[in-house]
């Protein structure tokens, strides 16, 4: 799987241990910045990886800020992305399977690493299940448009 993955300097930290999971899973990883742990803004980012994955030259993105938050925010500004800020992985699995998410996001703040890396494998270990659900994503979509 192609994966995309970034911060800000608030989940720069983070953003480094999951891609190791990641690589050591066997992933393609991209890391689009930052390169250093320097002040910088999540928009940034969230735009990057949103991009690489609506445009589909990604499979799924990673963003890491303080919270999670403003990274889901931004990321969701872009056409085709469908980002969730998510602390367990119960919600991480449901994302995947019910609203057909695209785009991580993790807050260093608020998870530690080792909880971290349980949401990741619960995100990538999930699939859409279509469905019923597929028709409330399309809707989803719809608001976009």
């Amino acid at each position: 799987m192609r994966i995309v993955i970034a911060s800000d300097h608030a989940g720069f930290d983070l953003k480094h241990a999951v891609r190791r999971h990641l690589v050591d899973a066997g992933h393609e990883v991209v890391d689009l910045g930052p390169d250093e742990k320097a002040r910088c803004d999540y928009p940034d980012y969230a735009e990057k990886v949103g991009h690489e994955v609506a445009s589909g030259a990604a499979d799924l993105g990673f963003l890491c800020c303080g919270t999670g938050v403003g990274m889901s925010m931004a990321a969701n500004k872009v056409h085709g992305v469908r980002a969730a800020v998510v602390s367990d992985s119960f919600s991480a699995r449901a994302t995947r399977e019910h609203n057909d998410c695209n785009v991580l996001c993790l807050g260093e703040r608020v998870v530690g690493v080792g909880l971290a890396l349980q949401i990741v494998d619960a995100f990538l270990g999930a699939t859409f299940e279509g469905g019923r659900h597929a028709g409330r994503v399309n809707k989803i979509m719809d608001l976009e448009r």
